[in-house]
């Protein structure tokens, strides 16, 4: 049989589609149902690796609320933002260099194919896939190439809710111009709307969803209160500090500062700090931000020279290396390890040449290939700040180009992962890794902090208990084309 659709749209960017596409993944995985996520285009800098290569983090963790192995027809196309007006596009888990220099108007004839073939592999053999639109399907300039909306609402016959964050204001309005800018057959696709983000007193929406009812004959099916601790990392954009539950705690045991630049990449692998209790996490984008740092962070960077330069124009350059020379802890991944070295050196213009932090004897050669894998290693010993790391193993991944060795005319650093994935200083206080995932490894964090967190199976049944909670009673297994029955699993 091929599968239904149900298809979380939004009338905008972060109004919370991935959440609630994640929260019926678990939801419909429990009614002991075959689920698959699907969105078929992503823009983002945060991507999972998978068999076939990489796609967004956002259906990776869907796929592991969904109860099945994430692989690239999940997300067929990922564009991930190099600057304002380019992006690395790639397709089905590889780079496709020929779709990246493609004006974004002439991209949606050319991945169709690719996306339509994706659905309907997953549809033949499952019982549900759950669809994520992007930003909302009322962008009425960009419909006529419309690729990852309406177009795939339409193809696979997806039943739709639409989702507001009712927090910003403007909620009805959002929901009613978004349902008005459709054509009267996509309107039809609408089976509910979603206020998310609700705080205060629900009595104060009526007579709102009625009004709204009138006019466009939808009902609202769900009020999700604000829930900022659900522990699901968020996929665009960098955490605000006042949705961090331990950001803002007085008398945290470590303050830790995470450089905000522009092109920071795979920040989901931050979330298991932000569910530590007694962790003070900032994202630092101003010398201010660093002043009272136990730890710096540089985390990942699409684009590592345009992100080292933004480092030395707003003054944090020389703050992370007075940090350093104090004997303050460090850590460099990936694009933040580059940053920690003398130099990046880029002889095909691919990122771009630049002198380094100069805090870890290493220089980068910039190299056309992409490493895109997944790795298991362990650290032999760590000295310093760093030292309970020493034995650790090591479960993630590598996204990046560039390879990264010694300086040859520099007394050497100490290799603490094996095969040129991990450095620190002499004293022990600046680390440098490549692999991804750190934060998420149990041991890593019960070594660190003396603590753990949530596990992410924990945090989709969570998920899927906040929307049972919510929703009304029978909407969802309707719209999976399912009658309510008795006993069916929780």
């Amino acid at each position: 049989m091929t599968a239904r659709c149900v298809m979380v749209l939004g009338t905008t960017s972060g109004a919370g589609k991935s959440l609630v596409a994640a929260a019926l993944c678990r939801w419909y995985a429990r009614q002991g149902l075959n689920v698959a996520p699907f969105k078929a285009q992503n823009m983002s800098n945060n991507a999972r690796v998978v068999e076939g290569g990489e796609i967004g983090s956002a259906q990776y963790f869907q796929a592991l609320a969904a109860r099945t192995l994430p692989e690239v027809r999940m997300n067929p196309l990922l564009l991930k933002p190099e600057t304002d007006t380019h992006s690395q596009a790639i397709l089905l888990g590889q780079v496709n260099r020929d779709l990246s220099d493609m004006p974004w108007r002439s991209r949606g004839s050319a991945v169709w194919p690719t996306i339509a073939a994706a659905l309907d592999g997953l549809r033949a053999e499952c019982d549900v896939v759950v669809i994520e639109g992007a930003g909302s399907p009322a962008e009425i300039n960009l419909a006529a190439s419309d690729v990852v909306n309406m177009r795939v609402a339409d193809f696979a016959d997806a039943r739709c809710l639409l989702v507001t964050d009712i927090d910003r204001g403007g909620a009805f309005a959002h929901l009613y111009g978004t349902w008005a800018l459709l054509d009267a057959t996509q309107r039809k696709r609408i089976t509910g709307f979603v206020l998310n983000k609700f705080r205060g007193d629900a009595a104060l929406l009526a007579p709102g969803p009625q009004m709204l009812r009138d006019l466009t004959g939808i009902q609202t099916v769900a009020t999700l209160p604000m829930w900022r601790e659900h522990g699901l990392p968020e996929e665009d954009g960098v955490f605000h500090p006042l949705w961090l539950p331990e950001g803002r705690r007085e008398g945290a045991r470590k303050n830790i500062a995470i450089v905000a630049y522009p092109r920071i990449s795979n920040l989901d692998e931050f979330q298991p700090l932000i569910n530590i209790s007694g962790v003070r996490l900032t994202w630092a984008r101003a010398p201010a931000d660093l002043a009272h740092a136990d730890w710096i962070i540089l985390p990942g960077s699409k684009n590592t020279s345009a992100d080292l330069a933004w480092l030395r124009k707003q003054g944090l350059a020389s703050v992370i290396a007075q940090h350093a020379e104090n004997g303050g802890a460090v850590l460099g991944i990936c694009g933040g390890l580059q940053m920690l070295g003398e130099a990046l050196i880029d002889h095909d213009q691919i990122d771009g040449n630049a002198p380094g932090l100069g805090l870890l004897p290493l220089v980068t050669v910039f190299e056309r290939d992409k490493t895109v894998r997944r790795t298991e290693t362990g650290f032999s010993a760590v000295r310093g700040v760093w030292r309970a790391l020493s034995g650790a193993r090591l479960s993630g991944y590598e996204i990046h180009r560039g390879r990264t060795a010694q300086h040859t005319g520099m007394a050497a650093a100490r290799t603490v992962l094996p095969g040129g994935l991990g450095w620190q200083n002499e004293a022990g206080n600046v680390l440098g890794v490549y692999v991804h995932g750190l934060f998420e490894e149990a041991a890593v964090l019960h070594a660190l902090f003396g603590a753990g967190v949530p596990t992410l199976d924990s945090v989709f049944d969570g998920l899927a208990d906040f929307i049972d909670r919510h929703f009304q009673p029978g909407v969802l297994l309707e719209m999976a084309g399912l009658q309510p029955c008795a006993g069916a699993p929780a």
